[in-house]
């Protein structure tokens, strides 16, 4: 007696769907982690030029202001 296969072909193909699925992840990650590293080595212009004072308003220390000249 013959047997049928009806196994699907996928199975055989799930290393490399896998390796392909963490690749794609992997890559996502990196340009995100590899953006967010730059914006912050070279911030916009228009943040960099803001000064930050510290303060004293009426007996309450204001620890931080964005001033805009």
């Amino acid at each position: 007696m013959k047997r049928k296969t009806t196994l699907s072909a996928i199975g055989g193909y799930q290393p490399f769907l896998f390796c392909a699925g963490m690749y794609f992840v992997a890559l996502f990650f990196s340009i995100f982690i590899c953006s967010a590293i730059f914006h912050a080595a070279n911030p916009k212009k228009s943040m960099a030029e803001k000064k930050t004072t510290v303060e004293r308003s009426g007996g309450r220390q204001v620890l931080l202001t964005v001033t805009n000249q």
